[in-house]
């Protein structure tokens, strides 16, 4: 079954063998399965995947000079024009599309190893789309990065460093309600949390955000519903499963989302859980757990 995949890739057209490309797929299939699945449901899985563009995307991690060929010809101007429509200045566009071409391309670890970016795509939506997504994430985070030094600068220039701290909290905290909210958000995919970040945390608009993902607004608010219910779910059901019944979930989910220590770096990737946990908290009380 692999080796027929195999062959439909491409893969030693990129330069990557038959045994290496089948390595890749077990890698994803590790990533995405439950130990127990069964040989039928695995090769259902692995017939959904886009494994020609999985396969180009890895040689390119690799370092394959015939792989990167390709993906120039392919990927090069769409990079630079959905790096266009996000920071909408040609200038800033080129700096984005090249600063990421460089880490598509690989950056040099302390133990003297390239790693690319590319070698974390798995096939399982387009390469295309998930080049955008990366983009995306890195325009909103060298914004984040501007942002907070402007904001270090203010700070400093009104005094406010010297300003008193407020008092501690000292509302008590489910902790099992840290463990199912950080556990719910960090099962999301990149582009669910990315969704989440720019709206409730950065406030940018729909149309901006569907804009940056190369779709309508409208998909982005239905898209921010679904979320904003499927995390409520799986902390209700996280909770369930650490032993809180329906009541004591219910009342754990209307604690003050400051109180939290949710590790968001982790997760979103950036400073605040804030507007995302209020927005899941806003769903009523009758949603199924």
């Amino acid at each position: 079954m692999r080796s027929e995949l195999c062959a439909r890739s491409g893969c030693e057209n990129f330069g990557l063998t038959s045994e290496s490309f089948a390595a890749i797929l077990g890698e994803v299939a590790a990533k995405y399965l439950p130990s127990e699945t069964d040989q039928a449901e695995a090769h259902a899985f692995l017939l959904t995947l886009r494994v020609e563009e999985l396969a180009l995307a890895r040689a390119c991690a690799a370092g394959v000079d015939a792989a990167w060929d390709v993906f120039l010809v392919r990927y090069r101007e769409k990079l630079y024009h959905s790096a266009l429509r996000i920071a909408r200045d040609d200038a800033a566009a080129r700096e984005l599309a090249d600063g990421l071409y460089a880490e598509l391309y690989g950056v040099n670890t302390r133990e003297g190893e390239r790693v690319s970016k590319l070698a974390s795509f798995t096939g399982r939506g387009s390469l295309e789309g998930w080049l955008r997504t990366v983009l995306a994430q890195e325009f909103v985070n060298r914004y984040r990065r501007a942002k907070r030094l402007v904001s270090l600068e203010e700070e400093i220039e009104d005094g406010a460093q010297f300003a008193a701290p407020e008092p501690e909290r000292s509302t008590a905290v489910d902790p099992r309600l840290e463990s199912c909210t950080d556990a719910a958000l960090a099962a999301l995919s990149s582009e669910d949390r990315f969704v989440l970040a720019a709206y409730y945390l950065d406030g940018r608009p729909l149309a901006e955000v569907g804009r940056m993902l190369g779709v309508h607004e409208s998909t982005i608010s239905r898209k921010l519903d679904k979320l904003a219910k499927t995390l409520r779910k799986n902390i209700l059901a996280g909770l369930a499963r650490l032993g809180a019944g329906r009541r004591e979930a219910e009342q754990a989910l209307e604690v003050d989302v400051r109180d939290l220590h949710v590790n968001m770096r982790r997760t979103l990737a950036q400073e605040s859980l804030g507007r995302t946990f209020s927005k899941v908290g806003d769903f009523g009380k009758d949603q199924s757990s």
